[in-house]
């Protein structure tokens, strides 16, 4: 009998199904709208930001990279400038062979022509690691998403940061060519060894250009992208071949290598990585020639940015047969002398003042003595001579050699030496200062037209050490300026021989012939023009004359094959030590313009090699023949224009000829004497040239000749 009181339990039943269905319902749509709140929000924000988001061009995103300089044939190597962040040098997508190319794609990024520039499990992965804290979770990154962390967004550890590369490697993906991805990444990644790039990875791991690499090599450096500095095969062979294995055989599963390729592939040789020199901008003198370019490049307009970012192809005017011979001929007598010897070369062309060569030291980092200002000797002489030729004073005019008295002072030449009377032609030739001083005393304006015209050929009237050259505080300079008095550099000793060389027309000095950038652009290339005419030719023309015999008369340093030259030998003393200190020859063709100095490191005693005291016509007259002989060795023989007559009359020959005492010692040195260079054979050092009057360090004292010694500061030296 069924009990009233009690409802049916069908109904009862119902009823809470009904319940439990409504719950359900409420569940089911709580968790519909999270799932779609979790796809649609960041869906939608991150289809905002696709939108708003910039993607730069290619061209845009500029990586710092190596800039190189080279000689003049554009290929030999003289330095590089390397920025901080690497030693990255771009190439082309074209310039990467396939192997080398589908190797990267083997190790890093698989589905790289297929994807959307991001992979959305490896995304998933970072943004777990993210959260849990799990750096070992990795990225799964495609090449595009390297990329943008690399040169867009950074590597900053955060979802925002994440987000932003997954938006920007979708965009980038999209307006991007995959060829110019994978050129961008190529260019930008780290493969080890201070490598920034495929191209310096090239060179580090193999010691060849990229375009060189085979598929083997190439997966040695796709191996590497990893874990750089874990996997270098010399620190951890083994677990480099690991990953040279996986990428070899990531080539045959894309299809790039085949199975046969494959199978007989062995792990290359790479190179020791203690002679990678990433970071080594330039060795030797060549650091010395970089930093002229450097700062030619500053004076042209041509920016530390540019230099650093822009991979210039920066062409010199180094002729590099000149520089290596100009190299080896200071070393050679760099040998001969004392570890304190110095030595500065510098070759200029007189047609374009392009310099051919450039030594100022062994040391890339070190102090440039062919840019450092030095006492000259006599090869000032020749400004003198030159400054009388413009005033119409001939070759031939006769000057006394007697000792000649500047205030209270007389000066003489070395051993008493002289000619009686005899042309300022022969003078030259012998270097007497008493000569000089003389012709100097004709001059319209005395020492002053010495000074002027040195700055006409090609002195620098200014340097970083001398506000003001050849002048006494602003003023007229004194009279020991012809004797070689004032520091004048090598560089400028050089420029103005080639001015010389060139009939009187100077050409600027320079040493960059073409700047380009990585992509070809030209941003700068040298224009020759006429020059300046800074003394008649008439003028240069005797003046050359003048200084034809000289290098022949120095120890017999004529130049080889028949090849004319001009040239002048020049030394300083040190002090009244009664020793020198700088040796000089100065000397031109009608191709090259030469300047020699030697010297010591700390401004002491200069002796040759056989221990005696040191002229220009020994060592120095040795360098700069070898240095002339080797650039001149393959150039036509070439010679100046026939001499023309000044246009003037001679004036009256002096009334007093003086004998030369020839039995004392002392005073300025001649190249009176120039005796073969045997230490065994007897005789006394050759003294070629005159040395500029120096001051005393102990007592402002200049010996002038032989026991008489007057105060310095009447010849402006003390």
């Amino acid at each position: 009998m069924t009990n009233s009181k009690n409802p049916p339990a069908k109904k009862s039943g119902g009823k809470r199904r009904l319940k439990s269905d409504s719950k359900g319902h409420a569940t089911r749509n709580t968790i519909i709208g999270v799932i779609a709140a979790v796809i649609l929000i960041p869906a939608i924000v991150f289809m905002g930001a696709y939108i708003v988001v910039d993607v730069p061009e290619p061209e845009e995103l500029v990586s710092p990279q190596v800039s190189q300089i080279y000689a003049s044939d554009g290929e030999t190597e003289l330095a590089r400038i390397v920025p901080p962040e690497g030693n990255r040098q771009m190439v082309s997508i074209d310039q990467v062979p396939d192997t080398v190319k589908n190797a990267v794609v083997a190790a890093e990024d698989r589905e790289f022509y297929t994807n959307p520039g991001f992979s959305i499990t490896g995304y998933a992965r970072a943004a777990l690691g993210v959260i849990t804290g799990d750096s070992s979770a990795g990225g799964g990154s495609t090449i595009t998403q390297q990329y943008v962390k690399k040169a867009v967004v950074g590597d900053e550890r955060s979802l925002i940061r994440k987000a932003k590369e997954l938006v920007y490697s979708a965009k980038m993906a999209n307006e991007w060519s995959k060829d110019e991805v994978l050129e961008a990444y190529l260019n930008t990644v780290y493969f080890g060894r201070n490598a920034y790039g495929v191209q310096a990875a090239a060179h580090a791991f193999f010691g060849k250009s990229v375009e060189e690499l085979s598929a083997s090599e190439g997966a040695v450096l796709a191996a590497s992208i990893q874990l750089p500095s874990q996997l270098d095969p010399w620190t951890n062979p083994v677990e480099a071949e690991s990953r040279w294995n996986y990428v070899m055989d990531g080539l045959v599963e894309i299809g790039a290598l085949s199975a046969e390729e494959r199978a007989v592939a062995t792990y290359p040789e790479t190179t020791d990585p203690a002679s990678n020199s990433a970071y080594t901008e330039a060795t030797g003198t060549n650091g010395l020639i970089k930093n002229q370019v450097m700062a030619e490049l500053s004076e042209l307009g041509i920016t530390e940015d540019d230099v650093q970012n822009r991979g210039l192809q920066i062409t010199t005017t180094i002729d590099q047969n000149a520089q290596q011979g100009a190299v080896d001929a200071v070393r050679a007598q760099m040998e001969l002398l004392n570890e304190n010897n110095r030595a500065a070369v510098v070759s200029i062309d007189p047609s374009n003042g392009a310099v051919r060569a450039y030594y100022g030291g062994e040391e890339a980092t070190g102090w440039d003595f062919a840019n450092a200002p030095i006492q000259t000797g006599s090869t000032f002489k020749i400004f003198g001579l030159a400054a009388a030729l413009q005033q119409g004073i001939p070759l031939s005019q006769p000057y006394s050699s007697a000792p000649v008295t500047v205030g209270d002072a007389q000066i003489g030449n070395v051993g008493g030496s002289g000619c009686g009377t005899c042309s300022i032609e022969q003078a030259l030739l012998h270097s007497y200062n008493t000569s000089f001083i003389r012709l100097q005393q004709d001059l319209e304006n005395g020492s002053q037209d010495t000074a002027d015209m040195a700055h006409a050929l090609g002195i620098a009237k200014s340097l970083p050490s001398i506000p003001a050259t050849l002048t006494e505080n602003g003023e007229t300079p004194y009279e020991g300026i012809i004797l070689g008095q004032y520091e004048s550099r090598p560089f400028d000793m050089a420029s103005a021989m080639a001015t010389i060389a060139n009939e009187g027309v100077w050409h600027r000095p320079h040493f960059v012939s073409k700047v380009e950038t990585a992509s070809g652009e030209v941003l700068y290339e040298f224009e020759d023009g006429e020059g300046e005419r800074r003394v008649s030719e008439k003028v240069a023309l005797n003046l050359l004359k003048a200084m034809g015999p000289i290098a022949a008369y120095s120890n017999g340093n004529a130049l080889a094959d028949g090849q004319v030259s001009a040239s002048k030998t020049g030394t300083t003393q040190l002090g009244d030590t009664g020793s020198n200190k700088d040796a000089w020859m100065l000397g031109a063709s009608p191709q090259l313009a030469t300047a020699v100095w030697v010297g010591t490191a700390d401004n002491t005693a200069l002796y040759n090699t056989w221990g005696g005291s040191m002229y220009g016509s020994n060592s120095p007259a040795t360098i700069w023949k070898q240095t002339m002989d080797n650039a001149l060795e393959t150039a036509p023989l070439e010679t100046w224009d026939s001499v023309p007559a000044l246009g003037y009359g001679n004036p009256p020959v002096p009334e007093y000829v003086w004998t030369p005492n020839t039995n004392t010692g002392g005073g300025e040195e001649t190249e009176e004497e120039n005796p073969e260079e045997d230490p065994n054979a007897g005789v006394e050092t050759p003294a070629e040239d005159p040395a500029a009057p120096a001051e005393d360090p102990g007592n402002g004292q200049v010996e002038i000749l032989p026991g008489l010694t007057i105060p310095g500061d009447l010849l402006g030296i003390g």
